[in-house]
Order: C-alpha cells, then structure tokens, then sequence
C-alpha cells in the first residue's frame, strides 16, 4: 500500500519532530521500502491519526519518494514533479519524501541498518564555533533534538587532541536553566562524542583521512553527513572541493552549512555561487543567516499571517512607514581588520536587514513549504528599486570621552589603516514597487558604537483621517499615530502602541502599550537562533536559508551603491562613541516625513 501523511500537531511527533515542520513535497517516482518500516508506519499512525491509502497492486509495502538530486532555482516558480495523492476535505496530504521519513522513525530503515548523523564543524578552533556553534549542538542535544546515532568532529588546522577539543568545548556549554538538575552528565555525554582531526583546508588527502575517522564512529548505519563552514569565504571553495571528492556520504545525504558574507558584491557572489554548484547540487548548500533564526523574526509571518487584525492591515493603505533598526553599543574590538574589507553595509544591511523585509513585506505563500516562502521572498526582492547614493547616509564612529573614560574610534584600533572610509554607520531608504507598498518608505539603520544595543521592527501607521481628538495632541500628529513594534533583542518583545484616556473627568489622552513582553509571558528561555538553523538543516528544512537566486537579487540591490561610494571615496560623516549617529540620518527621515521611532521617550 501507499501511505501519505495529513499535517499532523506538532506536539503529538517524536521528539525530533516536536517543532512545527513544514515537509517537502515530492520530487520523484515513488520506490518500495520493506516490512522493515512497518514499525515506524505504525507509531506514526498511532500518534499523528496518518491515513493511509491502499495502492492498486494491493501491496503491503510503504512507499515515500526520494528528493531530487537538483532542486529547481529559479526563483519563480518550482515545479516538483505531480504525484496522485488521495484528497480529503479538500487538503492534500503531505507526502514524506525518504529522509523525511527516516527522520520520523526511530526503528531500523528499509535495508535493517539504523542511521547517524556526523557533523563536522570546520574551523573548529576559531571564535564562532567555540562560542556559538558547539554549544547550540549541546543545547539540541540537551533538550533531546538530535538524532540517536550522532557524532561531532572539529576540523581545523591547529594541532588538537580529542581530550583538548573536549576542554576548550566544555568551557562554553550552559544547560537551560529550567533543567540544570542533571547538566554535569549531560555534558559529559555530549563531549564524550565529539572528536577532532587537523588538517589543511585545502588537502584532499587530509579529508580522506578525516573520512576514514567518521566512518569508524559510522560503522555500518546509514551516514548523513552536516559540514558546517565556519571559515574565511575565501577557502570557501578547497573545503567543498574537498569534502565534496573526499568525505561526502556513499549511502546517506551530504549537506554544507556556508556563513556570511556570501561574496563583497553580485560579481563575486556569483563566482562563489558556481564554484559551490561545481560540487554540490542547491539543496545541499545551506547558505546561512542566524537573524533568521531569531525568534521574533521567525514569528513575523505567524503574527501576520494568523491574527485577523493584522493582515488587512498590511499595506500601504494604512501603513505610513516600516523601520528596520540594529544597533550595538560597542565598536569593533579588535576585529577591524575583517570588518574593514566588509563594512556596515555588506555585514549587517544587504543580509540580517534584508531578509527582514523580505519576509516582512512577501505576499502570502501558498504553504509553508520552503520553497513557496522564498519564492515570495524573492518576488520583494527583485520588486524593489536599486538604493541610490541621496537615499543612503554613511558615518563611522570617533574617539569620545564620557565620565572620563576616553571611547577609542574606529581609526583607533591598530588593524585598520588611519584613512580608512568604511562605512561603521548607514542609514538608507528603500521602496517596493508592487501595488501593496507603493510609495512606503522601508527605511533601515545600522550601526556600531551607538548609545544602545538593539534589533527592532517598527511600523508607524497612518493618521487617523478627521481625528475627533487631535485638539488633545496638540500640532504634533505623530503623537497620536499607531506603531507597532517588534523588539528582536535583547528583552523580545511584542507592543503596539495605542491612544487611551487618561482616568479622571477631564478628557486627557495618553499613549499605551499593550504589551507582549516574552520572558513575563513565556518561562521557557528563548533557543539561540543558531540552535534551530542546525536542527532545520540536519532535518533538511530549507526554509530559514538563502537560495541563490535570492542571494543574487538582494546584491543587485546594493552592488551599484557599494560600488559609487568606493569609485568616489564618499567619506562618512562622523559621530561620537556612545552617540545616536550622524545627523544626516535624521535628514534622511525628515526627507520622507518620517522620525525614527527609537528616538522617542521609551529610549
């Protein structure tokens, strides 16, 4: 018989399958598994109420589909091959394709042999696997998201021991503090499966040793294999080269995280793009961007897309303005040699920024499949008009004293040259042309060294046309104009602010927040967003990754400004350590008829 799968609570799944997924439709002919996955046929039955159709052979078989070996992308439209599926009520069910499936079991496969997971992390010994992606390992492995069969190898060019990579691991690994009562085992379970080899990045005779090593800890299960790239883009490509000829899965699949920045511009984005694609096929790339992880940013479509107040709302017939703002309270701290050949613009707008906007202002997708959300994604993108130099304000921060403690500006730091005009502030405007947001202003900010440490969504509504009360605002409009607000860190927030009367016989208006603050709200810590894009793609889930056809539409976006300000070497004005920024992005609000919302009196 054939088995298909209707959507199911996510409460009701395994403990791997506890968050809410949305699974990919099939891509190919279906293939027979043997009475070996009855098992897992039947728990899934029981817990999620599957139903299963018989086929017309009358067989006793299930059958889920493999995943293409290329997914289409095109960025318009991805055409998955149609299979018959048996319609109820009028929904679809969805079809498990053959990982999928496998994830759901915890029985043995098709062939009698159960499946592991090895995750590599190259670059094990820089800062960002040490501080961020080791312990979201252990945090998914403490709340019991990874697989049964998993392993952890770091690979990197400094000479380490096992024992020596456990030591410098377990000096960053937290438990949750809901369930500390048992963290000391935990970790050490954890470190007792993580290993290490050296090598050299671009040695394929080191990854076929590193090879070796995991098939050992492999045995005879099915081996998936997670590369993590957590290196300079520009080894980038020997990694893949490498492990793609030398260490790839002979009977599992093979997938390779890659971090930002995705090229300095479209040319050399692009170069990147094909050189990954001489090796790896686009559902094996997972190009990622941890702010789309962040649990604020991925409930936007939740707020938007399942509260009736919001929806109809969503346009620019009641929206005024839409504010993205990031800001952070220190400078570069000793890493402004990176940061120099990147600046401001290339680290934090034309990706973390972007994005945001992206998933704010897309129309609504057809599913929550991966590839209906970026499809979306990707029509704002190229509906967007190309930034030009008066949109755009550019500062860098200097040298400031405060309580007699001298801030050392950008120049300051001993890894960026004296002259430097990079960018450590940008403030721009950007529009959509598409019917919805027509005339909207999107305006982004990001900055280093400013007066406080912020992620936020800020959506200032309309007037209220004919507003009875507008004697009680005085002049100033803006003092009674709706905003929405979405605090992505520190303290998640959700408020929307609204005018109320004041208690008393007089008629005094004040504003008021009705507030959605999370840590009052919700006693469970919040997951670092690192922990659900590992999770998502040891699960396959694309949905929080950049395709690459996005990637190439949001550098079309800024490429020609980049380029201007370095062939004119526009240079930035200049703001205080510790300030709100340049003056100039105060004008280029104003220019719009906008205020920026953080200046208020809640900051």
């Amino acid at each position: 018989m054939a088995v298909s799968f209707p959507k199911c609570p996510s409460s009701s799944l395994p403990p791997l399958q506890t968050r809410n997924r949305a699974w990919s439709s099939p891509l190919s002919a279906p293939h027979q598994v043997g009475d070996s996955s009855k098992w897992a046929l039947l728990e899934a039955t029981k817990r999620c109420h599957l139903s299963v159709s018989s086929a017309t052979n009358g067989g006793s078989a299930v059958a889920p589909v493999e995943p293409s070996k290329k997914v289409q992308d095109s960025g318009t439209k991805t055409t998955p091959t149609d299979h018959s599926t048996k319609v109820e009520n009028g929904i679809r069910p969805t079809v498990f394709s053959s990982n999928e499936f496998q994830d759901l079991k915890t029985g043995p496969d098709n062939s009698g042999r159960e499946s592991t997971v090895s995750i590599t992390v190259v670059g094990a010994s820089g800062d960002l696997a040490k501080k961020k992606i080791f312990p979201a390992l252990f945090a998914l492995y403490y709340e019991g998201f990874l697989p049964k069969h998993f392993t952890i190898f770091g690979y990197a060019r400094s000479k380490m021991t096992d024992a020596e990579l456990r030591e410098m691991v377990s000096r960053t690994l937290n438990c949750r503090i809901d369930q500390r009562e048992n963290c000391d085992a935990k970790m050490e379970e954890f470190l007792k499966r993580c290993f290490y080899h050296s090598g050299q990045y671009d040695s394929e005779a080191h990854f076929v040793e590193l090879d070796k090593k995991l098939k050992q800890h492999e045995g005879s299960r099915i081996s998936n294999r997670l590369y993590y790239l957590s290196i300079p883009p520009n080894i980038f490509l020997d990694v893949v080269k490498c492990t793609s000829l030398a260490a790839s899965s002979e009977n599992g699949w093979t997938r390779v995280i890659v971090e930002k920045p995705f090229g300095r511009d479209a040319e050399s984005s692009a170069a990147l793009t094909r050189g990954l694609k001489q090796y790896l096929h686009e559902d094996q790339i997972f190009r990622i961007d941890h702010y789309l992880g962040k649990e604020l940013v991925e409930n936007l479509s939740v707020l938007r897309f399942s509260n009736l107040v919001f929806e109809p709302l969503w346009s620019r017939q009641y929206i005024r303005n839409v504010q993205i703002i990031f800001s952070e309270d220190f400078g570069t701290e000793g890493r402004g040699g990176y940061f120099d050949s990147y600046g401001i613009i290339r680290d934090i707008m034309q990706n973390h920024l972007l994005q945001i906007v992206a998933l704010f202002a897309m129309e609504t997708p057809t599913s929550l499949e991966a590839e209906d959300i970026r499809n979306e994604k990707v029509k704002v993108l190229r509906s967007m008009k190309t930034l030009e130099i008066d949109d755009v304000v550019i500062g860098q921060y200097k040298s400031h004293t405060r309580g007699g403690v001298v801030y050392p500006g950008y120049t300051d730091d001993k890894t960026v040259p004296n002259d430097s005009l990079t960018p450590t502030f940008a403030a721009a405007a950007l529009f959509i042309n598409n019917a919805r947001w027509d005339g909207v202003p999107f305006l982004m900010k990001a900055g280093k060294a400013l007066h406080t440490k912020r992620a936020e969504i800020r959506v200032q509504f309309r007037h209220v046309p004919g507003n009875l009360y507008k004697k009680c605002f005085g002049t100033d409009l803006d003092r009674a104009t709706n905003e929405l607000v979405i605090r992505v860190q520190p303290d998640e927030a959700i408020y929307l602010k609204i005018n109320n009367k004041i208690p008393g016989l007089g008629m005094r208006l004040d504003r008021s927040n009705l507030n959605l603050h999370y840590a009052a709200r919700y006693s469970k810590e919040i997951p670092c967003a690192y922990e659900r894009l590992l999770l998502d793609a040891i699960e396959g889930e694309r949905r929080l990754f950049i395709r690459s056809d996005e990637l190439d539409a949001a550098w079309a976006l800024f490429t020609p400004l980049l380029k201007e300000l370095e062939e004119k070497h526009i240079a930035p004005e200049l703001y205080p350590y510790g300030s709100r920024g340049p003056v100039g992005a105060h004008y280029l609000a104003a220019k719009y008829n906008v205020r920026w919302g953080d200046l208020g009196a809640e900051h």
